[in-house]
């Protein structure tokens, strides 16, 4: 008795693998757009208000130093070192979003009906991030000033924003 080998069929066919690696691609220049676009608004707030480096220095202390005793972070010197850290930590996030907002893009791009629940979704997540921030992240947003925090997230998603609105400059947004 012989048994015939199962052929295995591809679960992405050859025609697709450009369309996701686009979207993939897509997605990590977004998402570098986005992350850029919140370092320079703070180094540029940084740098006039306080010292230069010291947002990302307070957001990674906050993220890797959580259990230990720390210093005010109101008095918490520069560090390149933690700038590094918590740099390296936001731009995967950041690319993540914008693999995200590309794959639902790429969604509403075949669906414009989704398009406007998508747009919905994009506002309840800036705001849900300040209201998380707020409720989770305190002893941070006495040393940030939460304003900036969401003009600097809302520079990023204009950014990012323009850079899709020009690789889709065809899309439909229908209620």
């Amino acid at each position: 008795m012989t048994v015939k080998p199962k052929t295995i069929n591809p679960v992405v066919s050859d025609d697709q693998i450009p369309e996701t690696s686009e979207l993939y691609r897509e997605g990590i220049v977004a998402g570098i757009i986005g992350a850029a676009t919140v370092a320079i608004w703070f180094l540029i707030l940084d740098t006039i208000y306080r010292q230069p480096l010291y947002t990302p220095t307070v957001l990674g202390t906050a993220l890797f130093r959580r259990g230990e005793e720390l210093v005010s972070l109101e008095n918490l010197p520069a560090s390149v070192g933690m700038t590094l850290m918590f740099t390296w930590v936001h731009g995967l996030v950041f690319i993540v979003i914008g693999g995200a907002a590309a794959r639902l893009l790429a969604l509403a791009e075949q669906r414009p009906n989704l398009g406007f629940g998508i747009l919905l979704f994009f506002v309840v997540f800036e705001f849900g991030f300040l209201v998380v921030t707020m409720l989770f992240a305190e002893e941070v947003l006495h040393a940030l000033a939460w304003p900036a925090v969401l003009l600097g997230n809302l520079l990023a998603a204009t950014a990012m924003g323009i850079y899709f609105w020009r690789r889709h400059p065809h899309l439909k947004i229908q209620p």
